[in-house]
């Protein structure tokens, strides 16, 4: 029996798709976990006790003793990444910064906080070996400059810094490149919530197998 040309139409146009769709949506884990570049860094409560990365999903900025050189990148993580993940549960920006910029952190925040709920945004202030120590467990290769980086990281809940592998080791968003924070870091933030999504449903689905046969 010949096949209509407007049959293959059809199969390709709709009846594909949904195969492949339900394929992966029925598979585990069939989608691109986003890469581990450095397990067990410290945790952010060496500089303040009443934080944690733990259990958190974490944007990491260093602000410097320059605070001024340090707005652009944070007003455009403010825009293209906060704004879109602020109704996630256990997101949150730390932004450190040194002892002694108080005051200039203070104008900071009410910028930004114009127009922002800032509920998710924790500025910490730490000394200069805290944040030192706690940059340098994130083994980039590279070292702060007065304190500062115009790099982001992403830190997920168990304190292990992501990023991607592809070509050369990303470990840090450029906050003053609009294009990388909307096509690389938003991307990567909900690469990692589905991740764990993924991870939550497999978990309940094997309770559910267990107490089928009664396990």
């Amino acid at each position: 029996m010949k096949i209509s040309k407007k049959r293959v139409v059809l199969f390709l146009l709709f009846i594909f798709p949904l195969i492949c769709f339900l394929l992966l949506s029925t598979g585990q884990n069939n989608f691109t976990k986003l890469p581990i570049i450095t397990k067990n860094i410290l945790d952010i409560s060496i500089i303040d006790s009443t934080k944690t990365f733990k259990n958190n999903i974490s944007i990491v900025c260093f602000l410097g003793s320059d605070i001024d050189k340090s707005k652009a990148g944070l007003f455009n993580l403010n825009e293209k990444i906060y704004k879109k993940f602020i109704e996630y549960k256990r997101f949150q920006i730390i932004a450190i910064y040194p002892k002694g910029k108080a005051k200039e952190v203070q104008e900071l925040k009410k910028e930004i906080g114009l127009f922002t709920d800032m509920v998710k945004w924790n500025f910490i202030e730490g000394s200069n070996e805290d944040i030192i120590a706690l940059y340098s467990s994130f083994n980039t290769g590279d070292s702060l400059s007065n304190l500062s980086s115009f790099k982001a990281f992403l830190v997920d809940k168990n304190k292990s810094l992501r990023g991607r592998t592809k070509e050369e080791k990303l470990f840090g968003y450029n906050m003053r490149s609009v294009s990388e924070l909307n096509a690389k870091l938003k991307d990567d933030v909900k690469v990692l919530y589905y991740e764990y999504y993924a991870a939550f449903k497999d978990k309940n689905k094997n309770k559910a197998n267990r107490k089928e046969v009664g396990l």
